[in-house]
């Protein structure tokens, strides 16, 4: 058994991962201010503490080996009108937690980074190796994160793994996706059956995709998960390792969209918008990488089995409101 520090462990992804490391047997303690988090997503038998990331060093100390840090605003949106908020708490709430780290000499961290460092993609499927030019100060900021810990690891021997997530959906037990506001795909569509909007709306239908409409990389958030237990035993000391994390397959919006239908047996209205700027029509993964170094596969890739598990938790939700 290993003990181990889960920044951000309310939300979306580090709830899950702090999900399946308590059902591995590990010791597990939770970091977050709950700002986006939610204290019933964290799993029982860890320990929770409210905090922020800046304040790590009041909690971490060399009976951890390790942490996973989830502790980011991840609204794209938001970034571009509020950037400052995204480089105070994404990469200096990263550096003092970092500097925690050293002083209580816990030396390996797994990072949950983002495709957004890579912005428009040169070619499909997107490899590690490709250039990286994020478009929004949320990319920006987690890239930057990602500098920061390569050079902890050249200069401080610290194990890091940065795991780049394309498009995570579905749910694992009673965590599911709660962004306020929501952004996400599924979700959105899932409001639509739900009675919560009129309709979803469509970003283009002229791009270069057989069906006109962008095609983006849906993983399920418990293959994600499992990728981030397998990190845990991948990272050596001295090396960043970064590994994308995606099916390697892409869906349309319309092919989301009528998914949904099928899986809800709802109608969903579509409504035609303007493309927004900075929608690429293809994001696609090559997780080759994360298959060689990590061992990882993901098990979950049907996108009706992935909005079937969103729809569960959306109903549960809804109906927990009541």
């Amino acid at each position: 058994m290993s003990k181990y520090l889960v920044t951000g462990g309310a939300g979306y992804v580090g709830s899950v991962v702090a999900a399946h490391l308590v059902e591995a047997g590990h010791e597990v303690t939770v970091l977050d201010d709950l700002s986006t988090g939610f204290r019933e997503a964290v799993p029982a038998g860890a320990e929770f503490i409210e905090g922020r990331i800046q304040d790590a060093a009041e909690w971490l100390n060399p009976s951890f080996d390790a942490v996973l840090h989830f502790a980011a605003f991840s609204q794209v949106g938001e970034s571009v009108v509020n950037p400052e908020k995204y480089w105070s708490n994404n990469v200096g709430g990263t550096m003092a937690l970092l500097a925690a780290m050293r002083d209580a000499d816990v030396r390996t961290l797994v990072f949950s980074s983002t495709a957004a460092t890579y912005g428009e993609p040169v070619s499909t499927p997107i490899t590690e190796t490709d250039p990286t030019a994020p478009t929004s100060p949320y990319g920006a900021s987690k890239l930057a994160v990602d500098h920061m810990i390569a050079g902890e690891c050249a200069a401080h021997g610290l194990a890091a793994v940065s795991l780049r997530y394309f498009n995570v959906a579905g749910a694992y037990g009673n965590r599911g996706e709660r962004h306020d506001p929501e952004s996400h795909l599924i979700p959105l569509v899932l409001q639509v059956a739900l009675g919560e909007r009129e309709f979803i709306s469509v970003y283009g239908d002229d791009y270069p995709t057989p069906d006109g409409t962008c095609v983006r990389d849906y993983i399920h958030v418990a293959d994600l998960a499992e990728a981030h237990l397998l990190a845990l035993d991948a990272a050596t000391a001295g090396e960043h390792l970064v590994c994308n994390l995606g099916n390697g397959n892409g869906f349309s919006v319309r092919e989301v969209v009528e998914t949904v239908r099928k899986v809800t047996g709802h109608p969903i209205p579509e409504v035609i918008a303007a493309r927004r700027g900075g929608d690429p029509a293809v994001l696609v993964a090559s997780a080759a990488r994360a298959h060689e170094r990590l061992g990882w596969q993901p098990s979950r890739a049907d996108l009706a089995g992935i909005v079937a598990d969103a729809w569960a938790f959306a109903r549960r939700t809804e109906h927990a409101g009541e």
